[in-house]
């Protein structure tokens, strides 16, 4: 069973509905924990920056584009940590995924940026490609 699961997630709806199969994946599990994995992304962050007041609030607007991941993860009584990581989505989600070691990664087929996606190809298509683990890519 999968027991260490690690979900990737941006705030979209795509995010939200990983959110989903990686409870029903975590409730197959007894002692299961899901990591939510944020990246802050270095193309955002300077007019994330210059858009906050202070570090707090900046740190605050980034934990509410994952509230409703976390509240329907508590809501399901599973065990969950939050690691927000800096940097370009893909790579640091590969990274941290592979650095420890997670028996799942769980990520929504699509994120918040469209045209990125088109242009340089999807942070979900990056990610299968390059993690350790198995991927469940969720549409």
């Amino acid at each position: 069973m999968y027991k260490k699961i690690l979900l990737a997630v941006d705030g979209s709806d795509h995010s939200i509905r990983a959110a989903k199969e990686a409870i029903k994946i975590a409730q197959g599990a007894e002692d299961a924990q899901i990591t939510i994995v944020y990246v802050a992304d270095h193309n955002n962050a300077k007019n994330e920056v210059l858009h906050s007041n202070s570090s707090a609030e900046l740190d605050l607007q980034r934990r509410k584009k994952i509230q409703p991941v976390e509240e329907s993860i508590a809501t399901a009584n599973l065990k969950y940590r939050v690691e927000i990581l800096h940097g370009t989505p893909g790579p640091a989600i590969v990274e941290y995924a592979n650095k420890e070691g997670f028996d799942m990664l769980v990520i929504g087929s699509r994120g918040l940026n469209s045209l990125q996606e088109m242009v340089l190809g999807s942070v979900s298509h990056k990610v299968v490609k390059r993690a350790n683990c198995p991927v469940l890519i969720v549409k």
